[in-house]
């Protein structure tokens, strides 16, 4: 995977402005606000074993947050079900899962310590018995009958480059979902990044950016299924992107 960028985002041209505290626009207010000491707590275990970067936890929670403000103003309410890319450290899939108890909620995660990790600050939580941490490569994953296209909603915080969460994204994706990622603070409302021609092929369209307080995120929607030879064998989407 490609290394995490910076999270902190400056203002962009022309996008979708919101803001935290009480000028949220309806609907976008976290559901279990109570969580917020709990997770900070699990968010601060991640960093002490070098999950996370040096964003102090309350900002890597308040970037979590984002997303959860980001996908109830796309949907009016929480999703039925979203599954997040790469959890690593927990952040946004621990945060999903505790915020939205009664979404069906999937967190993949490559390595085995971090997915472990994941299993344990979910318990702590109290939500492991309505979350599963899917553990291996999204590239082998997202061929799961299961799992293929069953989700409302999937999230990647710097899974990898565009071409790779898109790829590995859409193979999770439900026809009419939204795929929510993170972008890095020089994105822009263009979508040189996320090239049309290049989502085209994965299913994907109408690439928007959204900008939640200080954070920028790229939603997208799954407008048509994507193709049974997608996502490609594990490594193959990074080595060979598709734009």
């Amino acid at each position: 995977m490609e290394p995490r960028p910076g999270l902190e985002s400056g203002p962009g041209s022309g996008a979708v402005e919101m803001t935290t505290g009480e000028d949220l626009p309806p609907g976008t207010e976290p559901r279990h606000p109570q969580l917020e000491g709990p997770l900070t707590e699990e968010l601060e275990r991640a960093k002490g074993l070098g999950f996370l970067g040096p964003m102090p936890a309350a900002e890597q929670l308040e970037h979590a947050l984002g997303f959860v403000g980001v996908i109830e103003s796309e949907l009016g309410r929480a999703p039925g079900s979203v599954l997040d890319l790469g959890s690593g450290g927990g952040p946004p899939g621990l945060v999903l899962a505790a915020c939205w108890p009664a979404t069906r909620a999937v967190l993949v995660e490559a390595n085995q310590r971090r997915a472990e990790f994941l299993d344990h600050s979910l318990a702590r939580l109290g939500v492991a018995e309505s979350v599963e941490v899917a553990t291996g490569r999204a590239e082998s994953l997202g061929h799961q009958p299961d799992l293929r296209e069953a989700f409302e909603c999937v999230t990647g915080r710097s899974f990898g480059r565009p071409a790779v969460t898109a790829e590995c994204g859409s193979a999770f994706l439900s026809l009419d979902g939204r795929l929510v990622v993170s972008e890095p603070p020089d994105a822009t409302t263009d979508d040189d990044r996320w090239p049309s021609a290049g989502l085209a092929p994965l299913g994907l369209a109408r690439p928007r950016m959204v900008r939640f307080g200080r954070f920028g995120y790229r939603v997208i929607d799954k407008a048509t299924p994507i193709a049974a030879r997608y996502p490609r064998r594990p490594g193959i989407p990074a080595k060979r992107p598709l734009f």
